[in-house]
């Protein structure tokens, strides 16, 4: 019986660790979100999951703006989901799916101020990775993925680690 209470106690933590795990992205990296980023780019060699955050950070005169499908595809900022004009957002990708964000101001979108995310159930480790690149080449750092735990992860891997200790004690 308390080897079998070991063994779910075990299991328990480590479901919470991968569970609480969560990743904040910084948009465009060190460059922010501003002209003459390659959004497409940026966006290709990450796996944004539900619970990760994408972190935007912009100077005047520009904006974050939701938009629809639609209204990504034809740059247009007249009817946006959300707008934000402080200078850092961050949005929590809280869903499957895809979201597609805008800069709103004049041309910026058509010039390539522009992101669709595509939003998948989870950032799993089980994911097989691309391929090493061939000897002799280096690649550049795929960017500012940090991995953080919110207030509510770390309680939840602290009772985790509770109740380790107590089928084991």
């Amino acid at each position: 019986m308390a080897r079998y209470s070991v063994v779910l106690a075990a299991v328990l933590l480590i479901s919470c660790v991968t569970w609480v795990s969560s990743t904040d992205y910084t948009v465009g990296d060190s460059k922010g979100w501003e002209l003459g980023v390659d959004y497409s780019t940026w966006a290709s060699d990450k796996k944004f999951a539900v619970g990760d955050k994408l972190v935007f950070n912009y100077g005047s005169p520009h904006n974050v703006e939701e938009v629809s499908s639609s209204d990504y595809a034809s740059c247009s900022s007249s009817s946006p989901i959300s707008t934000d004009t402080s200078g850092s957002f961050t949005v929590t990708l809280s869903a499957t799916g895809k979201r597609y964000f805008i800069c709103g101001v004049s041309t910026h979108c058509s010039s390539g101020m522009k992101l669709e995310v595509d939003t998948v159930a989870t950032n799993s480790s089980s994911t097989p990775s691309s391929p090493p690149p061939p000897s002799g080449t280096t690649s550049p750092p795929s960017g500012s993925g940090t991995t953080s735990l919110s207030p509510a992860h770390a309680i939840a891997v602290f009772m985790g680690l509770l109740g380790l200790k107590l089928a084991l004690f």
